[in-house]
This record gives structure tokens, sequence and C-alpha cells, in this order.
């Protein structure tokens, strides 16, 4: 009990120590933020290529109209692992292992589209740039716990700081998923493709999380299935 006690003060100094007093400046923030974002975005340029699915660009066109937009970029990052990902100059990509999903009939065309306004929602709320900035921080908070837990755990105290990092940061980017959720209702709902697709792909995606190696990291920094599809309802009758 004193020692998880114990953790959990050293925990709360380390946090506090390394992101209110030894946060780095704004500066060096920002051109970290800065190589950041170039190196993510030539990365997924090399890897991915321009979306050619006529009935989902049927929808994002709807979307796209609805926002006064051109048009809505969509790219397939060549990966396996189930994701979608939003860069901050507004281009949303689509991994291929989704993508394969999707072409086997598991998933359909609107529920993708819900998958692309969600990630849309981040781009328009400024969550992709501010976690490019918070990136810095959070490999401090991983390095000051890791150098502090190592001399009681030995080596396993890499291992505890990577965890206890994840759970400190999971509360923030459980609340972007809200917001982005939020986003992408009222975008579906205006562009006439409704909510039903992303309640019924909020399901499959917790199936396919369970069942794969990542089902830990996908439950720390998203929020319950079920408290999502009530969030969304709410919302939903709100603005009815």
């Amino acid at each position: 009990m004193y020692i998880l006690v114990s953790l959990q003060l050293l925990c709360f100094l380390c946090f506090f120590f390394f992101l209110v007093i030894r946060r780095p400046p704004k500066s060096t923030r920002k051109e970290s933020s800065a190589a950041s974002e170039l190196y993510k975005r030539q990365e997924m340029d090399n890897k991915s290529t321009i979306l050619n699915d006529p009935p989902l660009e049927k929808l994002t066109d709807q979307m796209a109209d609805t926002l006064d937009l051109q048009k809505i970029k969509v790219n397939i990052y060549e990966i396996e692992p189930i994701n979608g990902l939003a860069i901050p100059d507004g281009r949303i990509f689509i991994t291929r292992g989704f993508m394969k999903k999707y072409y086997n009939g598991e998933i359909t065309a609107p529920e993708l589209a819900s998958v692309i306004a969600h990630e849309l929602g981040h781009v328009a709320l400024g969550h992709t740039k501010r976690r490019m900035i918070d990136f810095s921080s959070q490999n401090a908070i991983r390095v000051a716990l890791s150098m502090v837990l190592s001399r009681f755990f030995g080596g396993f105290g890499t291992l505890i700081a990577n965890t206890l990092t994840k759970f400190l940061t999971a509360r923030l980017s459980r609340k972007d998923e809200y917001e982005a959720d939020a986003y992408a209702a009222a975008l579906l709902i205006k562009a006439n493709i409704g909510i039903e697709p992303q309640i019924s792909m909020f399901e499959k995606l917790e199936k396919i999380s369970s069942e794969g190696n990542n089902s830990m990291a996908w439950m720390m920094s998203h929020p319950k299935t079920k408290d999502r599809i009530i969030a969304i309802k709410k919302l939903k009758n709100e603005w009815e």
C-alpha cells in the first residue's frame, strides 16, 4: 500500500516538475513541433497513395460541400494496423489495413466516412497541431520517470515509465476523442449521412481492437464505446 502511494506521489511530482517548472521554452517547443511535423509528413507522403474509390469519395464530397470545401484530401497510408490519421495540413489518412476491411465488406462506405469525419474533427479543433507541440513534453516526462524508477526497479523502470506516461496523457487524448466525435456527428448529420454509421463503426472498432495486440493502448487513449455512443445520441437529441 505504501509503495503504491509513494509511486503515485513520485509520478505526480515528476509530471509537475517537467511540465510546469522545466517545460521547454515556447520557441524550442515550436521548433521541435515543426521538425516533428515535417518528418511525419515526409514519412506519410512516401508511404501513401491518393484515395480512388467512387462510393467513398461520393460521401467525402457530400461532407466537403457541407464544409464549403472544394475537396477533402484523403490518402491511403500503406501500413497494416487499422487506424485513421490526420496531420496539421488538413490531410486525412486511412491505413491500408482499414481499407482491406472495407474491400472485404466488413466495413461499409458510410462507416469509413464517419472515420474520415472524426479525423477532420481533430484537424478543425486543433488537436493535431497541439499534439505535435506536446510531444516533446511527453518525452521529457517519460525520460524523467525512467531515470527515477530505474533506481528502484532496475531494467523494469523504463517499462513502468512508458506505461505511466501513457496513463498520464490518456485523459487528454480521451477528451480530444469526445470532441472529435461531436464534430463528426454534426458533420455527418448535416451531410445527410447520419450518425448510424458512426455508431456501428464504434462497435466494429471495439471488436477489432479487442482481437488485436494493441487493445490496451486503444482502451487507454479512447473512451469506452458505450460512453461514446451515449454522448453522440445525446447530442443528436439536443440538436433536434
